[in-house]
């Protein structure tokens, strides 16, 4: 598309506001020894239905201050722990100064307060399972200790998954976008006792993206009050190396204003070591076989960036700003390795042992510009538009020693250097309304302009003297346009929940290489519908249909076609030509008394991919490249119940049995495979001591041998535990996790069919100690405007 067609699509609005006379109310708050009470909550209520109109929190000096208070008669209400609440009925009609408002000590002192800790609830709705976690023991922890106690949700090293997938992750409706471990250590370093529900969305509706598969949902708890908060927080870890994190978060609001800003700076060392076999074919019969030990150390240090601003114009109209910005300065990545080569499978011919060195610097800045405006109906009118601009550069060393037996040894050394430049631009304009008390429907549409280039130049380096490797060497460049639109609609009668929406989306693609004048052109438009249905059949038992066809769209990465040489003869490399995948899904399910839900599910993926080792039999290398399958078929059956065992022990397990089929043409002979597998998680959380100020949650995963195309993983056992308690007044919690308690986690993968005859064996850096300390300081019950902003296309960055 045309710059100017992008110009057609950015929006301008000019809110307008509706006058009217409004006064203030303001006060100063005392204890009986006239002692300024600060941070004492100030509310407003409504004289009729007691809902709140406004509220504050008194300052350092017991002053506060409530404006646009419309006339009318209210209930002002002053409270405070270890004190009496104080309520006065107050008629709003002009400007209002309250004398001295003094506080009664309660006869119990702040430590003999009963302090009452709400259990988790889980409520299953027609496209969603919601987890309420306000005021429970869980609240008191970070988010990503919330997530590991979510129905639905596992977490594995860090890595969040719903089902065998990750999810699309989203703060308040807004995309996160950043990659796992980013992801992770924002969770962690974000306090929880602002979160109301954990939405996981299986069978999202049409506003999403149609390559969002399921949804992840943080709901923050909305809150009146004003002031500040903030937090500081550190953790190490010790896994097979040290690492570590440290940040701080900061949020002030006015009744006009609120401003979030958040840093934090991770250092870690990554170990990774692999085992690998490689049985080369001649005639169906092995002709050498390559024995490879691989040792993998990653250095990085990475800082995040956060800032929030909203400005309220009046009660209908809000603009928003937020920035998202990861800087990583420093990456290195070692790799050791040493190959032993026999003839036959079993005579000793000869060896090598190869050195890889890369250096990386990179930097992922996205900005966004939110307005929304609110009708009096209640209806809801929003814009979007957002901006990331991705730069990466990697330079890289291999070195390589060959040892023979009969000849004189020899050494092969090489250097390349890459970069990418990614641009990504979006519009989102989304209109929702009510139309009556049990129907609402919403529409909207959405451009993306995504604009990528990157170049790789190789070297080969004999003595001193550097040589250009045109082979080696090229450019590729990517240029991706969407335009989407979407309605949706959700009706609600005496026994039935509908909600469904379709969603269009017309996407252009075109990749290029203008060294080698390969160019790839991709030009479709698809329909997305999406559809679910809920039937309470009794008080107890309810019943639900799901639908929803979506897309898989290769990240950036798997569509380069640079090659990265992990050593001579082992290569990590993108498709160009790889296609989308586009995924047709139905579930059906019933839950009973809300504790116990069955499921059967079936998922068809048309043109399905993922990454194989290709091994060439001729050439004696193993090429690591992702590749479009004919299709993918899984279906299976789910248990899942939750409930509380006893007051203080909360209980989640869900089991999966589940069969993959794979289809797909390799070679010219058509492969067709399929297995049955076991995927199941049970998770424990327990609060302990009278408070309930110590935590603690015992999980363990298992999954079972498994295929991933045309290879078989083993299966294996993640077992966490994490411990957590509360001091200071619960201004500060001490933590302190395990992770792979049995070390179970390490795997093989084999790969043996047609031609390829290869299996890799993992030991990765998954079982470590960490430590963490965080303090929160300020109004600790301020909640805060923080939304970490992302979309689709950037998700795409990281994969």
């Amino acid at each position: 598309m045309k710059i100017k067609k992008k110009l057609l699509l950015l929006f301008v609005f000019i809110p307008l506001g509706m006058l009217c006379q409004d006064f203030s109310l303001n006060g100063k708050v005392f204890d009986a020894n006239k002692n300024a009470i600060s941070f004492a909550n100030i509310v407003l209520l409504s004289k009729q239905d007691s809902t709140i109109v406004s509220g504050t929190s008194s300052n350092d000096l017991g002053d506060f201050y409530l404006n646009k208070i419309q006339p009318n008669s209210y209930i002002l209400k002053i409270s405070f722990v270890g004190f009496h609440d104080y309520s006065k009925e107050i008629q709003v009609d002009k400007n209002i100064t309250l004398p001295y408002v003094i506080l009664n000590e309660s006869k119990q002192s702040i430590e003999e307060v009963s302090i009452v800790v709400k259990k988790p609830t889980v409520k299953k709705e027609v496209d969603r399972l919601v987890f309420n976690v306000a005021n429970t023991a869980l609240s008191e922890g970070n988010m990503m200790e919330v997530l590991r106690s979510t129905p639905g949700v596992l977490v594995i090293d860090n890595n969040i998954q719903i089902k065998s997938g990750a999810p699309t992750v989203y703060i308040n409706d807004k995309k996160v976008h950043l990659s796992g471990e980013e992801l992770a250590q924002l969770l962690e370093g974000s306090p929880a006792n602002n979160i109301k529900s954990i939405e996981v969305i299986t069978n999202p509706p049409a506003k999403y993206d149609a390559s969002s598969g399921a949804v992840l949902n943080i709901v923050m708890d909305k809150n009146l009050i004003t002031g500040y908060r903030g937090s500081v927080f550190t953790n190490y870890t010790q896994g097979v190396f040290p690492r570590s994190n440290v940040g701080t978060t900061n949020f002030y609001k006015t009744e006009k204003f609120n401003v979030f800003a958040n840093y934090s700076f991770t250092q870690s060392k990554i170990n990774r070591e692999s085992d690998e076999v490689i049985n080369f074919l001649e005639n169906d019969a092995v002709s050498e076989k390559w024995t490879t030990d691989i040792d993998r150390n990653s250095w990085s240090k990475t800082h995040n960036f956060n800032l929030n601003l909203d400005y309220f114009f009046d009660d209908y109209n809000t603009l928003s700003f937020a920035s998202n910005l990861l800087f990583l300065p420093y990456y290195k990545y070692k790799i050791k390795s040493n190959t032993e080569i026999s003839e036959n499978a079993s005579n000793p011919l000869t060896s090598f042992k190869s050195d890889n060195l890369s250096r990386d610097r990179k930097h992922n800045l996205g900005f966004d510009l939110d307005y929304v405006h609110t009708f009096k109906n209640e209806a809801k009118l929003s814009l979007n538009t957002h901006y990331t601009v991705y730069n990466y550069n990697r330079k890289q060393d291999v070195f390589s020693d060959y040892f023979y037996q009969d000849t004189p040894n020899t050494t092969n050394a090489f250097n390349t250097k890459a970069n990418q430049g990614t641009d990504i631009y979006t519009s989102q304009l989304d209109y929702s309304a009510t139309i009556n008390e049990t129907s609402s429907f919403s529409l909207g549409i959405k451009t993306s302009f995504i604009t990528a280039e990157s170049d790789i130049t190789q070297f080969d380096v004999v003595g001193n003297n550097q040589t250009l490797n045109t082979d080696n060497s090229d450019a590729f460049n990517y240029n991706e346009d969407i335009l989407a639109a979407y309605i949706g609609y959700d009706k609600k009668w005496k026994k039935w929940s509908l909600s469904a929406g379709f969603r269009i989306e017309e996407t252009a693609i075109k990749g290029e290489s203008p060294i080698t004048n390969e160019e790839n052109k991709q030009d479709y438009l698809k329909g997305f519908p999406v559809f679910n249905l809920q039937y309470q059949i009794t008080d107890k038992v309810s019943a639900t249909v799901n639908y929803k066809r979506s897309v898989d769209r290769p990240s950036y990465q798997n569509l380069n076609p640079f090659a990265y040489y992990l050593n001579d003869n082992t290569i990590v490399t993108g498709n160009p030509n790889l296609q989308p995948a586009f995924v047709d899904y139905i579930k059906l399910g019933t839950t009973i008394n809300d504790m116990y839900t069955f499921e059967a599910y079936y998922k068809y993926m048309d043109a399905s991919f993922l990454e194989l080792p290709i091994q060439d039999n001729i050439e004696n290398q193993i090429i690591y490249t992702p590749i479009n399958l004919s299709n993918t078929v899984e279906y299976g059956f789910d248990f899942t119940t939750y409930f509380n065992v006893t007051k203080n022990w909360f209980l989640y397990f869900v089991t999966s049995f589940y069969n993959i089929q794979d289809l797909a043409t390799l070679n010219g002979e058509r492969l067709k495979t399929d297995s049955w597998s076991n995927y199941s998680v049970l998770s424990n959380d327990f609060s302990l001591l009278k408070d309930k100020s110590l935590t603690a949650n015992l999980t363990f995963v298992y999954v079972g041998k498994n295929q991933q195309g045309f290879q078989t993983v083993d299966g294996r056992l993640a077992t966490d535990l994490a411990i957590k308690k509360t001091i200071l007044k619960k201004k500060a919690t001490i933590s302190l996790s395990a992770a792979d308690l049995f070390n179970l986690q390490d795997f093989t993968v084999n790969a043996k069919y047609l031609d390829q005859n290869n299996s890799r064996y993992s030991n990765q850096d998954n079982r470590y100690i960490k430590l963490g300390f965080s303090y929160k300081f300020g109004n600790t019950i301020l909640e805060t405007n923080e939304r970490t902003k992302s979309r689709k296309e950037r998700d795409r960055l990281e994969k």
